[in-house]
């Protein structure tokens, strides 16, 4: 992925983390096993000692009442993310006045959005569930499962920003991409620096979003939300398997 970042404005390290609030790491799962698939996302906090994955591995497993074998392909998938980005935890990342774009792109049931934006990475106290949360209240969008589908799909794309920032600041680093396939939140637009005549801006949502709308991309990116019919549903489904 190119950038147009320009890395003499970055200001001084600091621990690689997601630059959001909570610290929380997406974790994305698809097992499929003898022609049986589990899908699922979450947020996982790495800090919380009370976490235990093979506990959680068997509890969702009892609740779907999925086989056996699946316990273990949860756990060592969880533990196999985790991992990886705890092995970035004490490294340097730079975050300097920067704007990363955000793309949404995901079908949550019946609620298709797409939209894109910018998100400040320099905003350590952002809050992607706000967003997600007002996002929805504003767009007047009812299903529940839709706003933390937001939220997550912001916290995935900011996670592989940092990511990216982090292997520029350390060349030698070397990292899996193993997860990183499949993502529904659309793929990563260049970096750009705030400043200057760039960003002709309105925010929106307050200071816990980071979130910046260029004006002469109004029009072009506005939020789209459509609502699908059962058979548009069962179309996209089908294609999807």
């Amino acid at each position: 992925m190119k950038s147009n970042i320009a890395w003499s404005s970055l200001r001084s390290p600091v621990k690689f983390r997601i630059p959001t609030a909570e610290n929380l790491v997406p974790i994305r799962l698809d097992i499929d096993i003898d022609g049986q698939r589990y899908r699922d996302t979450f947020t996982w906090n790495p800090s919380d000692p009370d976490s235990d994955v093979s506990l959680f591995a068997k509890r969702t497993v009892k609740d779907l009442k999925l086989p056996p074998p699946f316990v273990t392909q949860i756990a060592q998938s969880i533990q196999s993310q985790l991992n990886e980005f705890r092995s970035f935890e004490r490294q340097d990342m730079h975050t300097g006045e920067k704007m990363v774009p955000i793309k949404l792109d995901l079908r949550v049931n019946h609620t298709l959005i797409k939209d894109q934006f910018l998100w400040d990475l320099n905003n350590f106290e952002s809050d992607p569930e706000e967003f997600a949360r007002i996002f929805c209240e504003d767009l007047g969008i009812e299903d529940p499962e839709v706003g933390p589908a937001i939220a997550f799909v912001i916290r995935e794309q900011l996670c592989e920003v940092s990511i990216l920032l982090l292997a520029y600041c350390n060349p030698e680093c070397s990292f899996s991409k193993g997860n990183k396939k499949g993502r529904r939140g659309g793929e990563h637009l260049p970096l750009s620096k705030a400043g200057g005549n760039a960003l002709d801006t309105m925010k929106l949502f307050g200071n816990r979003s980071s979130v910046i709308r260029k004006r002469r991309e109004w029009d072009l990116y506005e939020p789209i939300v459509d609502i699908l019919s059962n058979e548009e549903v069962d179309a996209l489904e089908a294609r999807e398997a």
